[in-house]
C-alpha cells in the first residue's frame, strides 16, 4: 500500500510540472517565471495545502538530482566568453568595467545589510546573509531581457555582466563560507585541493576536444557528449563530498567546466531540455510542497523579518545601480537595480544547505525561499513598467574580404538600413581612396589575419561573412568566429571538396560557380521562384524560434500568423515539409512569405 501512496505522490508531481508550462501559454504568461509557478503549484497541494504530498524516499531522490542539477545548469549559463567584451559602445559604457563597478557595490552594501540584520536579531551568520542578499538569479533576468529586446544593446550586456559575475561569484563564496565554518585547516586545504582538481580536469577535457577522437566520437550515435556530462556531474559531485564540499559546488563547477569549453547550442539545449523538462521541475515543485506558510504567519518575528529582507535585498541592488546613471536615465538605472533584485535558484540552494548544517532552522528557511519567489513576482513586472519595449534591430554583420562580390553586396545591405563593416588589407575594384570612404562601409586593417581582424572589432557581429578569395583564410577566419559564439557564419569556397569540409563543420558555404549555374537553371526550370526569392518587398523573410514558450507548439497553433504562409521550416541541416500538426521547435528558422507587417508581428512574437 505505501508503494502505492509513494508512486501516486510521484505521478501527481510529475503531472503537475507537465500542466503548469501549459497553463502558463494559455494565460499568455510569458515572462512568468515557470520555476515560480512549479513552488506555487507544490505550495498547493502540499504543507500549506492540501497536504496530497506524502513521505516517499523516490520523491526525495529525485528532488536532490533535481537540485544537483539545477545547480550544473546554473554553471552552464555562465557565458565566459562575455567577459570578454569591454568594449566602450556609442552611448554605454565599457560593459565588463561597468559590471565590476555594480557588483561591488551590491557586495559592500550587501555586507552592511547582513550586519544590520544580525544586528537587530534577525539572523545569527552575517556572512551567510550577505550571499544570499548579494545573488542575483540569471535564470530571471535574461528572460526578461531578450523579452524586452535588450540582450545585445550596451544597458541589456550590462545587466548581464553584472548577474553573470554575481552568479559565479557568491556561488564560489558560499562554498568557501560553508568550509570556513568549520573551522578546519584540513577541510580548507581539501577545498583548495578540489578546486585544483578541477582545474586539472578542465585543461585535460580542452585538449581531448581538440583531438580528431573527440570529434569523430561526438559527431556518432553513441551521444558521448551527454554521457560523459552526466559522468562528469556523478564524478565531481561524488568528488566534492569525499574531500567535505558541498555537492552543489561540485555540479556547479561541473556546469562552468562545460561551458568554458564552448558546447554547440543544440548539444546545450539538449542538456536544458532534459533538467527544466523532468529533475528540476520536481525539485522546485517539492520546495514548495515542504514550505509551511501557515507556521511562518503564526512567528511575528519571521513576519517582520520577510518585509525587512525583501527591502534588503532592493537597496543591495538599487543602490550600487546608481552609479549607471553616468551612461543612462535614472528611470534605466532604477530599473536595473529592481530586475537584478530577482533571486531564486542560488538562494534556495544556500538556504537547503544551511538548513541542513543547522546554521538556520525551519522558519527562516522557509522565509528566504518566500522572499526570493517575491523578488520573481516583483522585478519582472516593475522592469517592464521602467523600461520601454524596444524594437530588435537589424543585425550587425562583418564581411571579411573586399572584392567585386562583397563591395555591391555591402552596399545594398547598407541601403536595406543593415548594419555593415567591410574589412579589408587591400581592397580591390576601387577607383580612389575618396570612392572607398563615401560609398563603401571599409575599415583597412593592416594584414588580413585573425588578429588584425580582432583588434579591428570584425568577429564582434551577429552575421560574419568570410568571403575573402583565399579559401585558407575563410576557414580559419570561421573557425574563429566560431570559437567566439558568432551565431551565423558564411564561407566562402569554390573547391568543391572544402566546400564539403566546411558544411560538414557546420558553416553556411557560398560559392559565386555554385550560385550562378543555379540561379540559370533555376531561371530555366522555374523562372517564376527565381523571381518570388529575388523580389525586394520583403515578402519572403526568415523568422528564427527562440521564444521557449513556443517550443512543441503545433503550427496550426500559433496565434500570430496572420495571413503568412510557412514555407519551410529548417531545423538544423535538414529542412521540414510544414503541415497544421507541425511542431515547432526553439533553433527552428521558419522561411515564412506574406504581408511585411505581418511577417514583422510574427518575428517579434517567435524571436
Amino acid at each position: 500500500m505505501e508503494g502505492h501512496t509513494s508512486l501516486g505522490s510521484l505521478t501527481l508531481v510529475v503531472a503537475i510540472a507537465f500542466f503548469i508550462p501549459i497553463i502558463l501559454h494559455k494565460l499568455r504568461l510569458k515572462t512568468f517565471p515557470v520555476v515560480v509557478a512549479e513552488i506555487l503549484a507544490g505550495l498547493l497541494i502540499g504543507k500549506s495545502g492540501l497536504n496530497l504530498i506524502a513521505d516517499d524516499p523516490w520523491l526525495e531522490l529525485l528532488s536532490m538530482f533535481g537540485l544537483i542539477y539545477l545547480m550544473f545548469l546554473s554553471g552552464l549559463e555562465i557565458d565566459f566568453s562575455q567577459l570578454g567584451r569591454n568594449k566602450k559602445t556609442k552611448g554605454g559604457p565599457r560593459p565588463l568595467a561597468a559590471s565590476l563597478i555594480v557588483f561591488c557595490g551590491i557586495m559592500a552594501v550587501s555586507y552592511g545589510l547582513g550586519f544590520g540584520l544580525m544586528s537587530i536579531g534577525f539572523v545569527s551568520e552575517p556572512y551567510l546573509m550577505m550571499i544570499i542578499i548579494a545573488t542575483i538569479s540569471l535564470g530571471v533576468v535574461v528572460p526578461v531581457l531578450k523579452e524586452q529586446k535588450l540582450i545585445d544593446a550596451p544597458f541589456g550586456q550590462t545587466l548581464l555582466l553584472v548577474t553573470v559575475i554575481a552568479d559565479f561569484v557568491t556561488m564560489i563564496m558560499l562554498a568557501v563560507y560553508i568550509s570556513m565554518l568549520s573551522e578546519s585547516v584540513g577541510r580548507m586545504a581539501l577545498l583548495l585541493v578540489f578546486f585544483a582538481l578541477v582545474v586539472i580536469v578542465y585543461f585535460l577535457l580542452r585538449r581531448f576536444m581538440k583531438g580528431k577522437l573527440a570529434d569523430a566520437l561526438l559527431r556518432g550515435t553513441s551521444q558521448l557528449g551527454t554521457r560523459g556530462v552526466f559522468a562528469l556531474i556523478l564524478i565531481f559531485v561524488v568528488l566534492s563530498e569525499n574531500m567535505g564540499v558541498e555537492n552543489i559546488l561540485g555540479a556547479f563547477l561541473a556546469g562552468v567546466v562545460i561551458s568554458l569549453l564552448l558546447p554547440d547550442k543544440s548539444f546545450v539545449h539538449q542538456l536544458e531540455s532534459f533538467g527544466y523538462g523532468f529533475l528540476i521541475p520536481i525539485f522546485f515543485v517539492m520546495v514548495g510542497v515542504k514550505l509551511d506558510l501557515w507556521e511562518l504567519l503564526q512567528n511575528w518575528k519571521i513576519l517582520l523579518f520577510i518585509p525587512v529582507l525583501l527591502i534588503a535585498i532592493y537597496l543591495s541592488k538599487i543602490v550600487p545601480a546608481l552609479v549607471l546613471r553616468y551612461w543612462f536615465s535614472w528611470k534605466e538605472s532604477l530599473a536595473s537595480g529592481i530586475l537584478l533584485s530577482s533571486t531564486l535558484s542560488l538562494v534556495i540552494a544556500a538556504a537547503t544547505v544551511a538548513l541542513e548544517i543547522g546554521i538556520i532552522d525551519d522558519s527562516i528557511h522557509g522565509a528566504l525561499i518566500l522572499v526570493a519567489i517575491l523578488t520573481c513576482f516583483i522585478s519582472p513586472i516593475l522592469f517592464n513598467r521602467l523600461v520601454p519595449k524596444r524594437e530588435k534591430s537589424k543585425p550587425k554583420i562583418s564581411i571579411i574580404g573586399a572584392n567585386h562580390v562583397t563591395l555591391p553586396v555591402s552596399q545594398d545591405l547598407m541601403n536595406e538600413g543593415y548594419t555593415v563593416e567591410l574589412f579589408s588589407a587591400h581592397p580591390s575594384g576601387l577607383e580612389s581612396k575618396e570612392e572607398q570612404y563615401s560609398r563603401f562601409p571599409l575599415t583597412e586593417v593592416q594584414m588580413l589575419d585573425v588578429a588584425s581582424l580582432d583588434r579591428k572589432g570584425a568577429f564582434a557581429a551577429d552575421i560574419i561573412v568570410c568571403g575573402s578569395m583565399d579559401e585558407v583564410l575563410n576557414m580559419l577566419f570561421a573557425r574563429h568566429a566560431r570559437k567566439l559564439g558568432v551565431g551565423r557564419i558564411i564561407v566562402r569556397m569554390e573547391d568543391p571538396e572544402t566546400m564539403e569540409q566546411a558544411q560538414e563543420e557546420g558553416f553556411t558555404v557560398f560559392s559565386t560557380l555554385y550560385s550562378t549555374r543555379l540561379l540559370l537553371k533555376g531561371l530555366i526550370d522555374s523562372p517564376s521562384a527565381v523571381r518570388l526569392i529575388t523580389q525586394h518587398d520583403d515578402s519572403i523573410q526568415e523568422a528564427v524560434v527562440q521564444n521557449p514558450a513556443y517550443h512543441n507548439t503545433l503550427l496550426r497553433d500559433m496565434p500570430f500568423l496572420g495571413n503568412t504562409l510557412v514555407l519551410r521550416i529548417y531545423r538544423g541541416q535538414s529542412f521540414i515539409i510544414p503541415h497544421g500538426s507541425t511542431e515547432i521547435h526553439v533553433g527552428d528558422r521558419l522561411l515564412v512569405s506574406g504581408a511585411s507587417e505581418h511577417i514583422t508581428e510574427m518575428k517579434r512574437e517567435l524571436e
